[in-house]
């Protein structure tokens, strides 16, 4: 199923860099401005109300598609490398390493940079509010991959994370776009973070918008796997934060998720796996029936994240629900924060 319809922007909600969030005959939709240029009310544009009329989860806007207001758009690019190739947004976004070559980059790995691979796009901000509460003085890379939402723009989560200073530089991998600075694969971009970008640690984490279909491969999480296995690889010193909770409705996200349990599985690694001391007994036990298990479970006491998440404006929600309403889901993500932030102190 695919749907478009033409209407008339109405007023424009909310801007910030490379998206804008109107209404379009009174039904709320969002233009991704740094493709398609800015609209203004009373604008003639095309809308893809497909997600909207499945009703999807994250489908509650529509997407402008083009603005027919518009005759040509026009705008210069940085390079030559195109992210959403071969479609008809396809753009040259300009990555770092086209623009950024040194006589330096022959080789080289990670050097022992601190890598957090996690499963949901929420839980990349209990990892950094861990790492700023333990090592404040750390600089903290984001690298959003593109298993899930490509533009980063359309994350909330992310424009106050680096809003309240938890995050300090955003990279786009793959088709991914919108970063501070934009990478052609996970291990580029990782390579950039800690050559490049000045980066203590990075989290890796897809975009909102995780596609999971029930089965034990047919998710978008499983995107870990290349990531967990490539920053190894590459010298990094990866701790996995695992997708736990006690609230989910789902058997199958109740105490360890299932994506985690299958990334664990089919990740080479080798890992740390990130236990909080008051979720051990539970975690501990589902971690023991996967088989192989090539990782390393470090079990460490979980900061509290939400005080400082709050401090900075962000009330944090999952799968619908207030985070604090599930403390294994938060701690189970800021024990990941502690682990990377105690390797900070040996780097």
């Amino acid at each position: 199923m695919v749907a478009f319809r033409t209407g008339t922007v109405g007023e424009v909600l909310s801007e910030r860099r490379g998206l804008q969030r109107v209404t379009v005959d009174g039904e709320r939709a969002y233009v991704l401005s740094d493709l398609l240029g800015p609209v203004a009310p009373g604008d003639r544009v095309v809308v893809n109300t497909t997600a909207v009329d499945l009703g999807l989860g994250t489908g509650g806007w529509h997407v402008v598609h083009w603005n027919l207001s518009r005759a040509a758009l026009a705008e210069p690019g940085p390079g030559h490398v195109m992210k959403l190739r071969y479609t008809s947004l396809q753009h040259d976004a300009g990555t770092y390493e086209e623009h950024d070559r040194r006589p330096d980059d022959a080789g080289g790995g990670l050097d022992g940079l601190p890598v957090v691979v996690t499963g949901l796009h929420s839980l990349v901000a209990p990892v950094v509010a861990a790492i700023r509460g333990l090592r404040p003085a750390s600089r903290i890379a984001y690298v959003m991959t593109d298993d899930a939402a490509l533009p980063l723009a359309l994350s909330d989560l992310v424009a106050q994370l680096t809003a309240g200073g938890l995050i300090d530089v955003t990279i786009t991998a793959g088709q991914a776009f919108g970063g501070d600075r934009e990478a052609v694969n996970v291990a580029s971009a990782l390579w950039g973070a800690r050559h490049r970008f000045g980066a203590d640690v990075a989290v890796v984490a897809m975009g909102p918008g995780n596609v999971g279909t029930g089965t034990e491969l047919g998710h978008a999480a499983l995107g870990q796997v290349p990531a967990i296995d490539l920053a190894a690889e590459l010298g990094g010193r990866v701790v996995v934060g695992l997708r736990a909770g006690a609230a989910d409705a789902r058997d199958r996200h109740r105490g360890l998720s299932h994506h985690s349990a299958t990334v664990l599985r089919l990740a080479r690694g080798p890992a740390a796996v990130a236990v909080p001391s008051a979720w051990s007994e539970l975690l501990r036990a589902e971690l023991g029936r996967i088989e192989p298990f090539r990782h390393e479970i470090v079990e460490v006491e979980a900061p509290e994240v939400l005080h400082r998440l709050t401090g900075a404006g962000i009330e944090l929600r999952s799968m619908g629900r207030p985070a604090a309403d599930d403390p294994c889901f938060v701690d189970t993500a800021a024990a990941a924060g502690a682990v990377a932030a105690s390797a900070l102190g040996t780097r």
